[in-house]
C-alpha cells in the first residue's frame, strides 16, 4: 500500500479543474479503470471535475483530441504511435490495460468452415469502429495469416448490445471484440473464439509479446502546461487500478451502471473475471510491449513500416512513478 499522500501534493491545485476526456466504449471492460474512478470518487477526491465524452470507438475519442473538444482520452495505447509517427506529440501517462483483452471470435454456424484467420477472406468482420484497436487486431490477424488486412470487410457494430445483435442478426460473420460483448455471445453460444488476448499466453500468441492495450493519453503541451492536473488524473487512475487488483467480481457489478451488466449480472461476473488479468499492476507500460506494439503497426500499415518512432516519446512514465510512491 502506498502511504499517505503527502500535504504538498494536495495543497497543489490543478491548473485545469474542469477536465473533458473522451473515451471509446467505456461500457467495455478494456475501460473500466475509468469506471471504477468516476464512480468511486477518485476524479472529486483529487479536485477534480471530469466530463466523460463516450465515442462509438477508439479512433473517434482520438480525432476529438485532435481536433480539442477533449483534453484527454483513454484509449489504445497504439494511438500514440500513430501520431508520433505523424509529428504529433501525443503521449501515454499511464498504462490501463497490459494486454488488449480483445478476442476474435466466428459465428457459431461458420465454425466449421472458418478456424483461424487465414478463412477471414471475403467475411464480414465486426468492430467496435473502423481504425479502432478492434479493428486493428483482426487485421493483423489476417496478415500475420498471409492474407492483406483488406481481404475481409471491417464493420462497426458499437460496443454495447448493439454489437450482440450484430451477431446474433446475422449481420457479420466474425466479431473482433471485448468482454462484456464476448462472454455474452459465447454464454449464448453463438461464438467460437479462435483468438483471445484476455490472458498473457493469448496476448502472446498473437504478438509475440504483451501488448500495452487502454492508456489515459494526451497531448504532451497539455502535461507540460498542466503537470498537476496531469498528476491529478494519474494518481485516480492509479487507485482504481489498486482497487481493480483486489476487487471481487461482484463489487464491480455493483459499482458500474446496470446497463453495462447486458441484462445479465452472473454474465458480467465472469466477463470481470476473465479480464482481471488483463489490467495493469504497475500503471507502466513495459519497453518489450511497447516494441511489440509497434512492430505489430509495422506489420499491419504501410504508413509505419519505415518509419523511426522513438517509442520513449509515446510514454511519460513520471506521473506513473508519482502516483506509485504517492508523493
Amino acid at each position: 500500500m502506498a502511504g499517505p499522500v503527502s500535504l504538498p501534493a494536495l495543497a497543489q491545485t490543478a491548473e485545469k479543474p474542469d477536465v473533458t476526456l473522451g473515451v471509446g466504449g467505456k461500457a467495455l471492460l478494456y475501460y473500466l479503470p475509468l469506471t471504477v474512478a468516476e464512480k468511486k470518487g477518485y476524479f472529486k477526491e483529487q479536485g477534480l471535475n471530469v466530463t466523460i465524452n463516450d465515442f462509438g470507438g477508439g479512433a473517434k475519442s482520438l480525432q476529438a483530441l485532435v481536433g480539442g473538444s477533449v483534453d484527454v482520452v483513454t484509449g489504445a495505447y497504439e494511438h500514440t504511435i500513430r501520431m508520433q509517427a505523424k509529428g504529433q506529440d501525443i503521449r501515454a501517462a499511464i498504462e490501463l490495460g497490459r494486454f488488449p483483452a480483445i478476442t476474435i471470435a466466428v459465428r457459431k454456424d461458420l465454425a466449421d468452415k472458418v478456424k483461424t484467420a487465414a478463412d477471414f477472406k471475403g467475411l464480414k468482420i465486426g468492430v467496435t469502429a473502423p481504425g479502432s484497436s478492434t479493428a486493428l487486431t483482426a487485421q493483423y490477424a489476417m496478415v500475420k495469416a498471409g492474407l492483406k488486412a483488406t481481404d475481409a470487410a471491417i464493420i462497426g457494430i458499437g460496443a454495447g448490445a448493439s454489437a450482440v445483435a450484430a451477431i446474433k442478426q446475422k449481420q457479420v460473420d466474425v466479431i473482433s471484440h471485448l468482454d462484456p460483448v464476448t462472454s455474452k455471445l459465447e454464454a449464448d453460444g453463438d461464438i467460437v473464439v479462435l483468438i483471445d488476448t484476455r490472458t498473457e499466453a493469448g496476448t502472446k500468441a498473437l504478438f509475440g509479446g504483451s501488448n500495452p492495450a487502454a492508456v489515459l493519453y494526451l497531448k504532451n503541451d497539455f502535461a507540460e502546461k498542466n503537470p498537476v492536473t496531469t498528476q491529478k488524473l494519474v494518481n485516480a487512475f492509479m487507485k482504481a487500478l489498486k482497487w481493480l487488483e483486489t476487487a471481487k467480481p461482484e463489487e464491480v457489478a455493483d459499482l458500474v451502471p446496470q446497463e453495462y451488466l447486458l441484462g445479465d449480472r452472473p454474465l458480467y461476473l465472469r466477463a470481470v473475471k476473465s479480464s482481471q488479468e488483463a489490467y495493469s499492476r504497475t500503471g507502466i507500460a513495459s519497453a518489450d510491449g511497447m516494441k511489440s506494439m509497434y512492430d505489430s503497426l509495422k506489420l499491419l500499415d504501410p504508413e509505419l513500416t519505415s518509419s523511426n518512432v522513438d517509442l520513449s516519446k509515446t510514454f511519460i512514465e513520471t506521473f506513473a512513478k508519482k502516483a506509485q510512491s504517492g508523493s
